[in-house]
């Protein structure tokens, strides 16, 4: 009884209340962007916020400390894993990504985002006597994240291996990257930028240039940004009320229910109701980079700076995808997109920053 006692004491209740909205919000917006085609999909994201609860509650109980242990046998099950995709998962609208689990589906490129935070968290750890690094002391921890980039690349997603060099950049950064590799670093990627557009496939080069003028084919490419920037508009100040958006529940809105949830938020309600998931959002974040400022090692303030990275990257593409100013690339909203795997992680992070914030008190 003393250690509940003293679970709850120490438990940072402000990031559960904030998870618990915007799952509710995430279970709500999923029901009502699915509603006219039945319940299951919304029992089915039901079941995995369940599941997902109970890996939360597991990622809290074990010592985060002990991932260190665990960061080179868990870099081998997500390469299985996205090897795997490539030998028995399923093809999915020209892309393969998931592996099918009875009547559920999982996506390992999901699983690669927490896999690179906690890696390179342990790698600088390892690491903790190097004050600022140079070029050659991150030519390793760039190859070890390059291999599961490249396989996701090859599925193809362009949206999560985005996302996962995103977040291993912002970490690397966090590591402390002295100014001229930086410098050079940067002036790599922007020079290697138009070899890039030529690697890119012919969908989605087609997504950049509808993304840079969507009226160049408006029932094609350009369909999904205009549908969602007319459900966004539409919702006016306090929208059109639950049930009652007219773009979702019409069906002229495209994946309402994964990679523009954030759509049927808006449309349904409205400008207040947006302006208060983001706030939820910030809240939220905001609490994460608070909790690795006060974490006892830098393991565990480096485990929390990289799940708030993660967190924002998906909030801002995910709704600027939605709002019409960045391209079209299939990045999922957290807690609210339709998602199993997607949901799974959230839920994951989100332990893995308790657990951080509680053992703080017990160290």
């Amino acid at each position: 009884m003393i250690r509940y006692e003293r679970i709850a004491q120490h438990l940072d209740w402000g990031v559960v209340t904030t998870t618990c909205a915007l799952v509710v919000i995430g279970l709500m917006s999923v029901y009502s962007s699915t509603s006219a085609s039945g319940p299951s999909i919304f029992l089915r994201q039901l079941t995995w916020v369940c599941m997902g609860c109970v890996f939360l509650v597991a990622a809290f109980a074990v010592d985060y400390r002990n991932l260190m242990y665990s960061a080179w046998p868990f870099y081998a099950l997500v390469l299985l894993g996205l090897v795997l995709v490539f030998v028995i998962g399923r093809e999915i609208s020209g892309a393969r990504r998931w592996i099918e689990l009875g009547p559920m589906r999982m996506q390992p490129s999901e699983i690669v985002k927490i896999f690179v935070i906690v890696w390179l968290a342990y790698w600088s750890e390892k690491n903790r006597h190097i004050v600022a690094y140079r070029f050659r002391d991150l030519l390793f921890p760039v190859s070890v994240v390059a291999l599961p980039v490249i396989l996701i690349l090859l599925q193809p997603d362009l949206g999560t291996a985005g996302i996962v060099s995103f977040i291993a950049c912002a970490m690397f950064i966090m590591m402390g990257i002295r100014r001229s590799t930086l410098l050079a670093l940067s002036g790599m990627v922007l020079a290697g930028l138009p070899a890039a557009w030529f690697a890119l496939k012919d969908y989605q080069k087609t997504r950049i240039l509808t993304f840079l003028d969507p009226s160049r084919d408006p029932q094609g490419s350009g369909y999904h940004a205009i549908q969602s920037k007319i459900a966004v508009g539409s919702g006016g100040l306090l929208g059109k009320g639950f049930l009652h958006g007219t773009q979702t529940q019409l069906n002229f809105l495209p994946e309402h229910h994964t990679d523009f949830i954030f759509s049927v938020v808006a449309e349904e309600w409205g400008f207040a109701g947006s302006i208060l998931l983001i706030t939820l959002y910030l809240i939220l974040i905001t609490k994460i980079i608070d909790i690795g400022l006060k974490a006892k090692d830098r393991f565990g303030a480096l485990i929390c700076f990289g799940i708030a990275s993660y967190f924002t990257f998906h909030v801002f593409i995910n709704i600027s995808m939605a709002v019409g100013i960045f391209p079209v690339v299939g990045v999922p909203l957290p807690f609210v997109s339709y998602g199993g795997t997607f949901m799974l992680i959230n839920l994951v992070c989100i332990g893995l920053v308790l657990n951080v914030a509680w053992r703080r008190f017990i160290f």
